[in-house]
């Protein structure tokens, strides 16, 4: 059967059992031009037929004859309110080998796969389509009344609208952010995007300068100059805590405690922030900029790793939407940045410092200057033949961060670091990646000489190593570098 043609080659039709169902088919395809034969058993629904100018003929659809009478069509559809009676004619018209594309109606799950068997090539179910067709109008028509709702809440600003990324944005947050900026823009209100914490992993860095992405740090404004307030992607990765009640919350991730905004859209059904703010864009009927689809574009590969992760059809009809308007030469560019000497460093010594058990590596970095360099190393390390999943660890100042990275489909590394450090700290993350904060306790009372450090840094490093492990399910033996 894989050698039939597709529908819209084909030029001539026949329609067996014409309801309501067939003839609005078959009015369609003559209006398209095509070549239209019905056949219906109940002969003044066949002469009604002929009055409307539409070629038909009197015929049981169960009549062995029948398969003559269709051998000269490229496509039968078998449309009759009687599933019974389209069992039997797909079954007579296959019983030979013909060729032709079959289109069968069911009227449950049962019965498509019954017609599925028998031949029918396409199986369709009139109240599963109703049903299709009801849901898309009524998100349609969601998206339009949330799209008032938000247009209405960033225009009553008096003065400009903070938009705030969370703590240590990545691309997901960013790009949502200048998306939402955007939409401001086209309202003709100015907006500022607002981060706390630091741009520090290079790919984020790249991302933001090659993109040339406005983003001004909290606490370098007068947070008086806005009296609106959104954010974005917040709930999974550092999200941040303002004094000033929040107007506008959009995430993919519903939020950790009680929210309280006049505008709100969370949905769990969709892998990135990104591609929610993509379907506001074309709600809004905006002429989307190649940065800010560039930005989408990237935050959708980004949080669903080039769509292998999670992804959805609204994330993947998001991306097509982006994908002709974005620049590609700086997206490759933001994916493939110069590793700096800081997170060589870190690399270095994560390598160096690798204790290996089955396919679970855990590396204590030492003490660093970026945490960024850690979910690098992370990355990297997952590289290394027989490794599954990796955790890279370093101390700055008072505190443990902590960025893992899993292959494994067994595992899921997010609800690994819940269960090891949400008691203790904060811990974040999907599962294939996901990042810790612990405080360091009791030891930051060590006094900092070298000596100290060092007693820190084995004892800390012992600790968190074996709450990995034990977190992963995995049963220490003598602990190898790998050498």
């Amino acid at each position: 059967m894989s050698t039939r043609g597709t529908i819209s080659s084909m030029s001539s039709y026949a329609i067996l059992g014409c309801g309501s169902v067939g003839h609005s088919v078959a009015e369609e395809l003559v209006e398209r031009g095509k070549e239209v034969l019905i056949l219906d058993k109940d002969q003044s629904r066949v002469e009604a037929l002929r009055d409307q100018d539409l070629q038909a003929r009197q015929a049981d659809i169960g009549d062995p004859e029948i398969k003559r009478e269709v051998a000269d069509f490229d496509v039968v559809l078998i449309l009759a309110s009687d599933v019974e009676a389209n069992k039997s004619a797909v079954s007579l018209i296959r019983e030979d080998d013909a060729d032709q594309f079959i289109v069968a109606r069911a009227s449950d799950p049962v019965t498509s796969d019954e017609l599925s068997e028998l031949g029918a090539d396409v199986v369709i179910n009139p109240s599963t389509v109703i049903a299709d067709a009801a849901l898309r109008a009524l998100e349609s028509g969601e998206l339009e009344f949330k799209a008032r709702n938000l247009a209405d809440v960033l225009t009553a600003a008096n003065r400009k609208v903070a938009i705030l990324t969370h703590d240590n944005p990545d691309p997901d947050s960013i790009a949502s952010a200048a998306a939402l900026e955007s939409i401001a823009t086209h309202l003709g209100v100015e907006a500022d995007i607002l981060y706390f914490g630091d741009i520090g992993h290079q790919e984020n860095r790249a991302f933001v300068n090659l993109l040339d992405i406005e983003l001004t740090h909290h606490d370098s404004v007068d947070i008086e100059d806005y009296d609106t307030f959104a954010m974005v992607d917040q709930a999974k990765a550092g999200a941040v805590s303002i004094e000033e009640p929040v107007d506008i919350y959009i995430d993919h991730y519903e939020a950790a405690g009680e929210l309280d905004a006049e505008f709100a859209d969370v949905r769990p059904n969709v892998s990135a922030t990104s591609t929610i703010l993509t379907k506001y864009l074309q709600e809004f009927d905006m002429t989307v900029s190649e940065t800010v689809a560039t930005a989408l574009l990237y935050g959708i590969r980004s949080e669903t790793l080039d769509f292998r992760r999670d992804t959805t059809p609204a994330d993947l009809t998001a991306a097509a939407y982006l994908y002709p308007f974005a620049n590609h030469d700086t997206l490759e560019q933001v994916e493939s940045p110069n590793m700096s000497p800081e997170t060589l460093d870190v690399l270095a010594e994560a390598i160096a410092n690798r204790e290996v058990q089955g396919s679970h590596l855990v590396s204590n970095a030492g003490f660093i200057n970026s945490r960024d360099a850690l979910a690098q190393a992370a990355q990297q390390l997952l590289n290394l033949e027989g490794v599954t999943t990796t955790a890279v660890f370093g101390i700055i100042d008072d505190t443990i961060y902590l960025s893992a990275r899993s292959k494994d489909i067994r595992l899921n590394i997010g609800s690994v670091l819940q269960d090891a450090f949400a008691d203790i700290g904060e811990a974040a993350g999907h599962s294939t990646q996901a990042s810790a904060e612990v405080p360091l306790g009791i030891f930051n009372g060590l006094e900092t000489t070298e000596q100290n450090r060092e007693t820190l840094l084995s004892l800390t490093g012992e600790a968190v190593t074996r709450t990995l492990f034990d977190a992963m399910g995995v049963e220490q033996e003598n602990n190898s570098n790998g050498n």
